[in-house]
């Protein structure tokens, strides 16, 4: 008989799918029984009226379990389920400024990226030129330095200012 495949996506295989000639049994108290061969394990499993699970199909006798399907698959559900309650995905949050802005509306913006930034996103800065304020750049240079100051307590900066097109770009995460 040729050596276990891995398992397929569909999950672990179960009792008659099980193809190798032996396996390393657990039985449903979780007692390690050795390793004996899949017909004694089925029959074992049959007894017990529960089924025989690979749990380990790349191990060389591949490990099999006697327990409930059913209550092995519903327990894995809810775990993952769990799991994906409890990751958290960040979004990166754009406020866009202008080179000349008012010192009210600086302070409106700044308490908006606080507000970002204790929820756990990330802040892209974006500073936009029009016409001559193209020529003043330091301007604008200056403006994300002074953000990037006012928020150093709370964030870090994840990309130095740097020019796209008419506008400067900067990146900030939460610390």
């Amino acid at each position: 008989m040729k050596s276990a495949l891995p398992a397929e996506k569909g999950g672990p295989r179960i009792n008659e799918e099980i193809r190798s000639r032996e396996v390393q049994l657990i039985d449903s108290t979780g007692d390690n029984k050795g390793v004996v061969s899949t017909e004694m394990a089925l029959g074992l499993a049959q007894a017990a009226g529960l089924d025989l699970v690979e749990i380990a199909p790349n191990s060389v006798p591949p490990v099999a379990k006697i327990l409930d399907y059913g209550k092995y698959k519903f327990q894995a559900q809810k775990k993952a389920a769990e799991a994906r309650k409890k990751q958290k995905v960040v979004e990166i949050k754009e406020i866009k400024l202008r080179p000349m802005i008012d010192d009210h509306d600086y302070q409106v913006k700044m308490r908006s990226m606080q507000r970002f930034f204790e929820e756990g996103d990330k802040v892209k800065i974006t500073l936009r030129f029009r016409g001559r304020e193209m020529a003043h750049q330091e301007l604008g240079y200056k403006l994300l330095q002074r953000v990037k100051e006012d928020t150093e307590q709370y964030s870090k900066v994840e990309s130095e200012p740097r020019f796209e097109g008419r506008q400067m770009v900067m990146l900030l995460a939460p610390r």
